[in-house]
Formats: C-alpha cells, sequence, structure tokens
C-alpha cells in the first residue's frame, strides 16, 4: 500500500502524526472489526461473537477478534447490532458530555449525511423516546439501506427524509442538534478500502473542501441559537477538517467547544490554525481503529426558531385504536397512530407533530414505525413493526434453530409446531426476525423479498 506522497507533506506539521508508524500500520496491519450492541434488542450478558475488547469511548462498543460472515448471523438482520469502524463511534462523548438532556423534555437532532445509517442508529441509541431525530440522506440510491438499517434498529421516534441540505436551510432554529460526517476525500479508509487511495487526489480533496462549504453554510441557519454541531470526516487533509473548522469561524458566529478524553484511548486534540478551534483526529496507529476527524461547534447567533403552524390528522380516517393495542402494540408512553389510506402507522407524539410539520417541507420516506395494512379483517403486519419496540408481548412467538433462521431469512418455506393459526413472530435467540403465518397444514414466510438473503 503507497500513501500519495502528497498527502503525507499536507500532514506533516498535523499534531500528533508520526509518519514511520503511519506507514507501518498502513503497510502491516488490517483494519480491527468492531461492532455496537443494540442495547434495546440485546440485553444479554453474553455478546453474539467472541469480544477481544470495548471500545473505550463508546458503551456498547466492542472489537471482534476476527471478521465474521455477517450475512450468515440471523442476529445482524435482526438488528441485535450495527457494524461500524470503531473511532466514528465516539459521538457518544458529545452525547454524553455535551448534549443538555436536562434542559429540555424533548430534543429535535439531525444527522444531515446519514447513510448509510452507522451515526444514526448509534444517535436513536443515546435520545429518549420524546427527543427526534430526522435522519437525512441527499443520495437517492444510498435512501434504501438507510431505510433498511434505520428499520432494523427498532427505534419509533426518527423521521427519514431525503433532500439536499439546501432544503432545510428555511427551517430556521428547528434543530437543537445537528450531525454532519461530510462527504470527503476518504483517506482515513485506506486500509478498510485501498481502492481510495487510486481515487484520491488533490483536485478531489479541493473537490471534497467546497462541497464541505455549501453543505455547512445550508445547513447552519437550521441550528437553534446555542445548539449544537458536530462536524465529522474521515480524512486526513487538513483543508477538510482544522482549515475548514476556521473557514466556519470565518462566515459564522460560534464557540469551540471540548469534550473529555483519556490520554490512553491515543485520540490527539489537535486546534485550528486561526481561530484555536479544538478538534479531535484518530490515527490508526495510535488507536483501535480507523483515520477519523471531529470538531464541535456551538452556535452563537441568533435565530428565529420556525413553528409550525398546527396540523391534524384527516378526521373521516377511523383508526382502530383498542384492538391495534390489544393485541399488536404495547402502550410505550404517548404513542400517536397515524393513517395513510389503508396504512397505519405509530410514533411518539413529539415525533408525530415535528412529522406533521415538515410534510410540506421535505421529502419524508419514513416516520415512526409502520404497523401495516388494516384490511377488513383485521392487520396485516408490516415487518417494520417486527423490527420494531412496539410489539406487544402477547404476541405468539415461534423460536428457530440456525438453520431454520438462515432458511427464513432466505424466504424459504419454514416447518413450525404450533397448536394455533395465524401471524406469528418467528425469532432467533428470542430476538425477532420476521413475521410468519401459519395457516395449520402450511406457513407463509412474510420476510420482505428485497431484504431476503441470497445464499
Amino acid at each position: 500500500m503507497v500513501i500519495p506522497a502528497a498527502l503525507l507533506l499536507s500532514i506533516q506539521n498535523v499534531q500528533g502524526f508520526h509518519e514511520e508508524s503511519f506507514l507501518q500500520v498502513h503497510a502491516a496491519q488490517q483494519p480491527p472489526t468492531s461492532i455496537r450492541i443494540n442495547a434495546a434488542k440485546w440485553d444479554k450478558v453474553t455478546l453474539p461473537f467472541a469480544s477481544s475488547g470495548i471500545v473505550p469511548w463508546c458503551s456498547t462498543g466492542y472489537f471482534l477478534p476476527q471478521r465474521p460472515s455477517f450475512s450468515q448471523d440471523p442476529l445482524w438482520h435482526a438488528g441485535a447490532y450495527y457494524v461500524q469502524e470503531a473511532s466514528s463511534m465516539a459521538l457518544q462523548l458529545v452525547f454524553d458530555q455535551l448534549v443538555p438532556f436536562a434542559q429540555q423534555s424533548s430534543l429535535k437532532v439531525l444527522d444531515l449525511c446519514a447513510a448509510p445509517g452507522g451515526k444514526s442508529t448509534h444517535v436513536l441509541s443515546m435520545l429518549r423516546p420524546t427527543d427526534v431525530l430526522v435522519s437525512n440522506e441527499v443520495i437517492g440510491s444510498r435512501v434504501n439501506i438507510l431505510l433498511e438499517n434505520i428499520t432494523r434498529w427498532g427505534a419509533a421516534h426518527t423521521i427519514v427524509t431525503n433532500n439536499d441540505p439546501a432544503d432545510f436551510t428555511p427551517l430556521q432554529g428547528l434543530f437543537d442538534v445537528m450531525v454532519i460526517d461530510a462527504p470527503c476525500s476518504g483517506s482515513g479508509l485506506f486500509r478498510r478500502d485501498p481502492q481510495a487511495i487510486e481515487e484520491w487526489s488533490e483536485p478531489a480533496v479541493e473537490k471534497c473542501r467546497q462541497r464541505q462549504e455549501r453543505i455547512l453554510a445550508d445547513a447552519w441557519p437550521a441550528l437553534k441559537e446555542d445548539g449544537i454541531l458536530v462536524y465529522t470526516t474521515c480524512s486526513y487533509s487538513p483543508s477538510e477538517n482544522e482549515q475548514m473548522v476556521d473557514w466556519m469561524h470565518d462566515h459564522f458566529e460560534c464557540a469551540s467547544l471540548q469534550v473529555q478524553t483519556d490520554p490512553s484511548w491515543g485520540i490527539v486534540e489537535t486546534a485550528s490554525p486561526k481561530h484555536g478551534h479544538k478538534c479531535y483526529r484518530f490515527f490508526p496507529n495510535l488507536v483501535r481503529g480507523e483515520g477519523f476527524f471531529m470538531a464541535i461547534f456551538q452556535k452563537k447567533e441568533p435565530v428565529q426558531e420556525m413553528i409550525f403552524p398546527k396540523k391534524k390528522v384527516n378526521a373521516k380516517q377511523e383508526i382502530p385504536t383498542a384492538s391495534l393495542m390489544k393485541e399488536w402494540v404495547q402502550e410505550t408512553g404517548a404513542l400517536q397512530l397515524y393513517k395513510h389510506k389503508d396504512t397505519l402507522y405509530a410514533m411518539p407524539t413529539e415525533t408525530y407533530e415535528l412529522f406533521l410539520g415538515l410534510q410540506d417541507a421535505l421529502r419524508i420516506r419514513k416516520a415512526g414505525v409502520c404497523l401495516g395494512e388494516w384490511m377488513h379483517n383485521g392487520l396485516q403486519p408490516d415487518h417494520a413493526l417486527a423490527m420494531s419496540h412496539l410489539l406487544h408481548p402477547s404476541i405468539h412467538r415461534v423460536e428457530l434453530s440456525l438453520p431454520d433462521a438462515l432458511q427464513f431469512l432466505r424466504k424459504e418455506t419454514v416447518v413450525v409446531e404450533a397448536s394455533t393459526k395465524g401471524w406469528m413472530l418467528a425469532t432467533y435467540e428470542a430476538i425477532p426476525l420476521g413475521w410468519i403465518k401459519h395457516l395449520g397444514n402450511r406457513t407463509n414466510n412474510y420476510y420482505p423479498k428485497e431484504w431476503r438473503l441470497r445464499k
């Protein structure tokens, strides 16, 4: 692996950069494998895999001694964990130390560049049910993987959108927290993706820098006064990192926020050259992770926070609340049911109110949890309900062995022994995989066709 000479030259004076060990780690070591547990689903003492240590800056992050075949593990399909690069799990430091949960009963958070969903699923695990996450992806072809991962994670307090950052500009002062994992030149992922080396060039870095400026400028108005913006990249280039931080200070009123780290972790604290804004770098020769950069801003500009006009759902669309709550959905606080044509959705009241306000402003692809279609004979449940934390505990479950679970995930027929007919949850290690319908003489598999395991 040959690291571009121009990249090495550009980071010679960056705090914490040691060229010899940096080159050695790229030449000799494979990137570590790490996962982040979905504690709302996997509440057991033992992990799905043998662990080779914890990710010190993330309470639910674990390193694995080797990379298994995740696609052959039903727990991955069930959303029991997410495979995520360890350095990027440092987002928890911000939410643990800086996000003002105690000051507000409900926070609005935007993950602006969200696909494939690592940071969004992480944020969802750190938020309260009364908080709301808007998870956005501008590239249409990447939205489906974001939807899939958000659905697997199972949280109801989320809205997924497919919009350009400029579409958020009119939403003045709406969000308390923004996460912008900016599109970048990707040099921090050279070990994981050697092709990124061939694609790296100084013109590509400059193009990324210009895109980052536009994204930040478009999104900034939607952050409220004293709101927090977390800017991250997987690039080593100062022009995409510390220099971009100085660009923010030159164009907007903002303050530098810091997080506390343990020196033993190997995270390097740097400062932007012009304004001294504190930043955090992750070098793979110093941390057990890939190249990563993080800076945290607090907005210091007054802004007129937008207030959406009150909207009401069509009163003519009657929702069979009592039947749903009794048979399908557990009552988890203030839960709002919403009906669009024959499809039912459920979400916390705070998510529902934001969803109604954003309907005319953004292209919404998902809000809350899709419960299913209400037919003349009751609910035909959606796969999202099977993945969610809303499931009523009385729903009949059928525990599958590993071979049967994989067969189910291939959308093949699974034989079950059951004395009753009707809808049942197929589970593995007690975690739901999806719906089956037992008809007595046969069983229908309702696993989503587009998600099916193909080998």
